[in-house]
């Protein structure tokens, strides 16, 4: 299949329309939309073919209250790091819609994946993770095509959250995921709109 300019005026919308969400509206996820992106998620790269993502749909009322917890007990060591203007900036920000957002998807890096036989990582182990963050952007820019937001909210504690699912040993949680409607879509990502800080260009140059 030869792609045209159509296809690439479409991508570029959906890149710049992908934005980090943090206010969600509570309406659900309808199952179909979900199955939709999981199918999505499959055509991610992975080093040697080894897909090592695994991906937890946390509905449990009492699972996402313990995230929940831990998220406020990073967020505040972290705000403790701040001190006057930076840090009542710091706590201004939204940085998570943990309550609101309808879906929690919790995606680990399987570190004993047999899949892919040790195939493109054997100096650079952490391709395995890399390769379950190719998925979460996969995931990530599909769900934007179907109108919906995905937050990542990186304030947690990843010993926890494994302890919190039960998941293997050998497994690292490598994102958590708030999906859902935004209240208010944008092209401006939050921390513009908040003036914390604006995108610098790519770092790009012919060696």
């Amino acid at each position: 299949m030869k792609l045209t300019q159509d296809h690439r005026d479409t991508l570029d919308q959906v890149l710049k329309w992908r934005r980090d969400v943090r206010h969600f509206r509570r309406e659900p996820i309808a199952p179909e939309v979900l199955a939709r992106l999981r199918q999505r998620m499959d055509c991610a790269p992975s080093v040697g073919n080894a897909r090592p993502w695994r991906v937890l749909q946390v509905d449990s009322p009492a699972h996402r209250a313990s995230v929940i917890a831990s998220f406020e007990a990073c967020n505040a060591a972290a705000a403790a790091a701040y001190t006057g203007t930076a840090q009542k900036d710091y706590l201004a920000l939204k940085l998570a819609g943990l309550r609101e957002a309808p879906v929690h998807l919790a995606i680990f890096t399987d570190g004993a994946v047999p899949e892919g036989r040790g195939l493109g990582r054997q100096t650079m182990p952490e391709t395995l993770a890399y390769s379950t963050v190719m998925a979460i952007h996969t995931l990530w820019l599909a769900a934007r095509a179907e109108n919906i937001g995905v937050g990542w909210v990186s304030i947690l504690d990843p010993v926890a959250i494994a302890d919190i699912l039960e998941v293997p040993r050998d497994w690292r949680l490598t994102g958590y995921l708030c999906l859902g409607y935004a209240q208010e879509p944008s092209d401006t990502p939050l921390l513009h709109e908040t003036g914390w800080q604006t995108n610098t260009a790519t770092r790009w140059r012919v060696v």
